[in-house]
């Protein structure tokens, strides 16, 4: 198994997997290999670091980390959002259909929507996920 490092033209960056080289270059020719932030299928390997594992750094030999508690993680996932993501508040739907048509810049957004809206999104093939809003304690 292979992981790259990959990019692309909208500049957003993710890991692909894939078996080898060829299966990468298959995958990619024939437009199977997508943006998950823009669904951009214009994508290119980009340097990364490498790891070199011997017999003595196999994962068995590490001590296991700490699992990570719901709350933890809902918390990390709320502060990677709000640091990331620029709130629109009630115009999602509307802001996120003009990014879809090319009217305005491609970027990440948050904010909330209506029932009808979402499925008004969907029908028009507008990719979006869920989060629901906790108000955490601090």
């Amino acid at each position: 198994m292979i992981i790259y490092d990959l990019k692309c033209d909208q500049g957003h960056t993710f890991e692909g997997w894939f078996q080898d080289r060829e299966n990468w270059l298959l995958q990619n020719s024939q437009n199977l290999v997508a943006c998950p932030v823009c669904n951009s299928t214009k994508i290119d390997i980009v340097p990364s670091s490498i790891t070199i594992m011997g017999t003595e750094a196999r994962v068995e030999n590490k001590p296991r980390s700490k699992e990570i508690s719901p709350l933890a993680a809902l918390k990390m996932l709320q502060q990677y959002v709000d640091k990331n993501f620029e709130d629109v508040g009630d115009k999602f739907a509307e802001v996120a259909l003009n990014m879809h048509h090319g009217n305005e810049e491609n970027r990440n957004i948050k904010g909330t929507s209506t029932p009808e809206e979402e499925k008004s999104l969907k029908e028009e093939g507008v990719q979006f996920i869920k989060i629901p809003s906790v108000k955490l304690d601090s």
